[in-house]
């Protein structure tokens, strides 16, 4: 694992403020007048960072995963956005193999004042080859699926699922289909929420692993769903 070193491996009071005051000077002088408090955030945030990765990489391939390639830039793509507003409300990274680009199902953390910091994972816009191969799981194999997301301690640790919802049954399958609840589902994504006493905790990097760690099989099968599985060889 590739990271670059940093001392500071929790957040604090002052990264939620600055984050906080950005919401309500959201332009570009005051962010420039104030770009040291950032570089302290952008610090925090690195280090949080770095002791996730060091975390994760005893069950996850993470060995050429450097910081840089999971956070976030704090700039907004303003492009073809009505909000002109040209920085985010919050921090974040996300961790899989090769950084928040990798592709596959990873962990997105993210870090906002107000407790509306969470670790997120699992389907969420998938494409539609994607989503009929999930679907398909569910009518041949639904209780791998159901054996991790209703386990206690997954549910515990997060309880509810979030994404869109079919208000029909997709094409395909009956209205009256068992598990119909799981098949009207276009995303299946779930969230832990942190408070800001939660972020602030010096172990709160080894709480994100724990809840990557509980999160884990739901995207391994995800992952194997959607890019894993290999094609049945053609018999001529």
């Amino acid at each position: 694992m590739t990271t670059k070193s940093s001392s500071k491996t929790a957040f604090t009071v002052s990264t939620l403020e600055f984050m906080r005051e950005l919401v309500q000077n959201n332009n570009r002088e005051w962010f420039q007048a104030n770009r040291p408090r950032y570089e302290s955030a952008k610090a925090e945030l690195c280090g949080v960072t770095e002791r996730v990765l060091a975390g994760l990489s005893p069950f996850e391939p993470l060995a050429t995963t450097s910081v840089k390639d999971c956070i976030f830039r704090i700039n907004r793509d303003i492009r073809f956005s009505k909000d002109k507003a040209p920085y985010k409300s919050n921090l974040a990274f996300a961790i899989g193999p090769g950084g928040r680009h990798s592709g596959r199902i990873d962990y997105y953390v993210h870090i906002q004042p107000d407790n509306q910091s969470f670790l997120g994972a699992g389907m969420w816009q998938p494409t539609p080859a994607n989503l009929a191969k999930f679907r398909q799981e569910i009518d041949y194999n639904v209780q791998e699926l159901k054996d991790i997301i209703e386990a206690d301690e997954f549910k515990a640790y997060f309880p509810e699922a979030h994404g869109e919802l079919m208000k029909t049954s997709p094409k395909g399958y009956s209205a009256d289909h068992p598990e119909i609840d799981l098949l009207r589902r276009k995303e299946l994504f779930f969230l832990h929420r942190y408070t800001d006493k939660d972020v602030l905790k010096p172990n709160f990097a080894d709480e994100i692993v724990r809840g990557c760690r509980i999160i884990k099989p739901y995207c391994d099968l995800l992952n194997y769903l959607f890019f894993d599985e290999k094609e049945e060889p053609v018999t001529l």
